[in-house]
């Protein structure tokens, strides 16, 4: 067994997890009066961030910071707080200042001029060896040597961690703090497979289960209108979840429905799915127009033509959302202008069950807040902080997952130095039983 130490007069901080919340964290520190090293079990870092770039990178929203505070639902007070010390207009900054310009999009989303994660990532990792950052791929996490008992004493520094290196080689590595930032557990391929959750409950860290978020839904498609639509944008439409409602697009899939408006949905709809065993969501095709309007331009068109020609040049109602209307509305609500303005205004889908986490963009779930003290450190571990996507929230795409990461990456830092400064101590709190 080789023990890797770092040999430096600082503190040691040991970060596990290479993607946004870790290199976050190791920014910070190294830039104070911390040594850091930053472990990642993969070949290279930050593979989610690129994945997540793939499409363009958004990094994060220019609403107003209570309506992007409301997009964390159940946790927007936990974020309240977090945010606020490190805001969208601070990201760009950030940004700025590796060299990135960002712009925002027409939907007040904020993306790097380039579009592509890459760049940002390449200028970050420069900055990171320059700050003396240690950067050590190919280093899985095994846990802790220490006992349970040893770690959730006050005296527990140093702490020794426990590394599989190229999946060969079993180490050891002395810090003073550490930082777990391991992510949740969808995309797996890419290192985020939520096997930590067996090690820290087993030291008294409390979780809920991971759940796919951010991901599609299945639906009873019949194979015609698959066959036919799918692939096929919803543009613009009001999707409405029980008493939540949103608007923007929905894609149509081979196995149901995904998209950015169905994924704005996750929570009432996993909910609902859990209490009921499938869930309901209804479609308006025409938010901005009402029935009466639909139905008088639809009653203008020649009567010969046929219910797709119509709905194509009365409100340019989609083939795709025109055959849907097919799908789920029986033959009889589609025999009047007034029934079908009535139809296109709600179009029922039943949805039968979430999509593997493995497929899902985000997880929902994880490490339970109560059991974290304001600066993200485990009461049940005094020296352990927890950033990112461990922790127990959920917020739909838009760029309030990287927002959200990105601060409590930064909050997690400011904790660990206040508890270096501190001597360990000031910062302890009893653990919880």
């Amino acid at each position: 067994m080789e023990n890797s130490q770092v040999h430096s007069d600082l503190p040691h901080v040991a970060i596990v997890g290479g993607g946004p919340a870790g290199l976050m964290a190791a920014q910070l520190l190294s830039a104070g009066n911390c040594q850091v090293t930053l472990y990642e079990a993969k070949p290279s870092f930050g593979r989610k961030f690129l994945l997540a770039g793939r499409g363009g990178l958004n990094l994060t929203h220019s609403e107003p910071l209570d309506d992007f505070m409301a997009r964390y639902g159940p946790k927007s007070d936990f974020f309240y707080e977090k945010i606020s010390a490190f805001l969208p207009s601070d990201l760009r900054a950030w940004c700025h200042d590796l060299g990135i310009k960002t712009f925002v999009g027409s939907s007040g989303r904020v993306f790097p001029e380039s579009l592509k994660a890459s760049p940002l990532l390449r200028a970050w990792l420069i900055l990171l060896q320059n700050q003396g950052v240690i950067l050590k791929p190919h280093h899985r996490w095994l846990g802790f040597k220490q006992s349970p008992g040893e770690l959730q004493a006050a005296d527990a520094r140093p702490f020794e961690l426990e590394f599989l290196e190229r999946d060969e080689d079993r180490i050891t590595v002395s810090a003073d703090a550490v930082l777990l930032a391991l992510g949740g557990a969808s995309w797996p391929r890419l290192g985020s497979d939520g096997k930590w959750t067996e090690i820290l409950e087993a030291l008294g860290v409390a979780s809920t289960a991971l759940e796919p978020s951010n991901c599609g839904f299945s639906v009873d498609w019949s194979k015609n209108f698959i066959e036919r639509h799918a692939g096929s944008a919803l543009k613009n439409l009001k999707v409405t979840a029980g008493e939540s409602q949103t608007r923007g697009e929905v894609m149509i899939s081979r196995y149901g429905v995904e998209g950015g408006a169905i994924y704005a949905l996750g929570q009432p709809l996993r909910e609902e799915i859990r209490a009921k065993g499938s869930a309901s969501l209804v479609f308006d095709f025409k938010p901005d127009l009402s029935p009466g309007k639909i139905a008088r331009r639809i009653a203008a068109q020649r009567s010969k033509d046929s219910l797709s020609s119509k709905l194509r040049k009365a409100i340019n109602l989609s083939p795709a959302a025109t055959a849907l209307l097919r799908e789920c509305h029986a033959g009889d609500a589609l025999t009047s202008p007034d029934k079908i303005a009535a139809a296109v205004k709600a179009v029922p889908l039943r949805l039968t069950g979430a999509q593997p986490i493995e497929r899902a963009i985000s997880t929902a779930g994880g490490l339970k807040l109560e059991g974290l003290n304001d600066d993200l450190m485990a009461r049940s571990l005094p020296g352990v902080f927890i950033a990112g996507e461990m922790l127990d929230w959920d917020a739909p795409t838009g760029g309030y997952l990287l927002q959200g990461t990105f601060a409590t990456a930064v909050c997690a830092a400011r904790g660990i130095s206040c508890w270096l400064g501190a001597g360990g101590e000031e910062k302890r709190v009893t653990p919880v039983s």
